[in-house]
């Protein structure tokens, strides 16, 4: 889905910080930090990555995500990488055996959003490609956040994953009360024109002779009424449907290239 306007300035507003732990790929690091600028997110976090950084493919991965890994911080434990957060969450699709709440995204999102408008420090934790999450891991954060995910099959991309939890972020933040662009919809024409185009169709049906029952004049009319109001036309609408019925009601004055001569015309 293209649609990147690089002439709006990036605003870098509060959000949950995204911590990698021990990420193999560098690309699963570049196009976990698209998916975090994608939803406004901007704080990322590498907890010993295995190909150290910065790392080329990772760059190229982003897609121009610069923002995002211009600001990466490394650090070498989690602990270090979560000191300064009072809220985190770690993201897991496996059960653990651990005594830890269980939130979904929604939740969490709306939980995240409370504790980082009330100017506090908030991040989702990620594991490794191959086997996600320690339970040490784990046992740092508060609550576990997994997803509705079908069970036979629940291993996400750390991007994947990312991508998921953002997206749910900034749907109960405040950048996520808009859409970026409206439908750009013209508004509907007055009722007066409306008006106008029915009595303007209903003058050039009664002219061709559409009505054949007099008695049932009425129920058409109010039927084709009915239809025509469902279609909210513009202004501009209107006027292009009755120069159609102007056109057809013309028609008997335009020569008819295909018409064979009849023998009268011949005389």
């Amino acid at each position: 889905m293209a649609g990147t306007d690089s002439s709006i300035p990036i605003t870098l507003a509060p959000s949950p910080a995204i911590i990698l732990c021990e990420p193999q790929l560098g690309e699963n690091i570049g196009t976990a930090a698209r998916a975090m600028a994608n939803f406004g997110l901007w704080d990322l976090r590498l907890v010993r990555p295995r190909d150290g950084w910065p790392n080329e493919k990772a760059v190229n991965a982003a897609s121009r995500a610069d923002h995002v890994l211009e600001r990466v911080r490394v650090f070498d434990t989690l602990e270090a990488a979560i000191s300064d957060l009072t809220l985190v969450y770690a993201t897991t699709a496996r059960s653990r055996d651990l005594q830890k709440a269980v939130i979904g995204p929604d939740e969490a999102a709306q939980r995240m959003a409370s504790h980082i408008g009330g100017g506090r420090g908030a991040g989702l934790l990620f594991g490794r490609e191959r086997w996600g999450l320690l339970n040490d891991e784990v046992a740092l954060a508060d609550a576990i956040v997994t997803l509705p995910v079908e069970p036979a099959f629940a291993s996400l991309n750390i991007a994947q994953a990312v991508l998921l939890l953002a997206y749910e972020w900034r749907r109960h933040s405040a950048a996520g009360t808009t859409l970026p662009f409206d439908d750009n919809l013209a508004q509907v024409a007055p009722r007066e024109e409306l008006v106008g185009l029915f009595g303007h169709l209903e003058a050039t049906l009664d002219q061709s002779g559409f009505f054949t029952a007099p008695d049932k004049r009425p129920t058409v009319v109010n039927n084709l009424r009915t239809m025509l109001e469902r279609g909210k036309f513009t202004s501009q609408e209107i006027r292009t449907l009755r120069g159609v019925i102007s056109s057809i009601d013309r028609r008997h004055q335009r020569p008819n290239p295909n018409r064979q001569p009849r023998e009268s015309d011949k005389s």
